[in-house]
């Protein structure tokens, strides 16, 4: 299951396989760069088991709901996080109210949550709010 990725320049709606996420494309129709995803994804539970399984750079996930205080102080974090790890990591954004099956696979009581995959397995997991710095420090360790 792809994400669709549109082009800047010419308006081309792309295709992207989970494991090319943190790669630099290029748009099928002008040729022009796509560059690696440097936002938080918001994947489906299938898309989030694609990317965590097949990404070829560590996958930061947060854990969150939109009713909390605490995941809403963290999220200019993480989106940061994103921006600064673009082409080394992936950052996902899973919604524990619209998806609580996928918290519960990750025994996430408390929120927000933070998980760490490398190579389609957890490698950290902390609850509570941290800056981006830690979160880059726990990526680049899982590098």
């Amino acid at each position: 299951m792809p994400l669709i990725v549109t082009c800047k320049h010419c308006g081309q709606k792309n295709r992207i396989p989970a494991k090319h996420l943190a790669n630099t494309g290029r748009c099928g129709k002008c040729k022009s760069p796509l560059p690696p995803a440097s936002e938080p994804l918001h994947p489906d539970p299938a898309l989030f088991d694609e990317i965590v399984a097949q990404s070829t750079v560590p996958v930061l996930v947060d854990f969150w709901a939109d009713w909390c205080g605490p995941c809403r102080m963290a999220a200019p974090e993480v989106a940061q996080t994103a921006a600064n790890t673009a082409g080394r990591a992936l950052v996902l954004k899973v919604d524990t109210e619209q998806y609580p099956q996928l918290a519960a696979r990750y025994n996430v009581r408390g929120i927000p949550n933070f998980v760490v995959f490398r190579n389609g397995k957890l490698v950290a997991q902390q609850a509570g709010v941290v800056r981006h710095e830690v979160m880059e420090s726990w990526l680049n360790s899982a590098a």
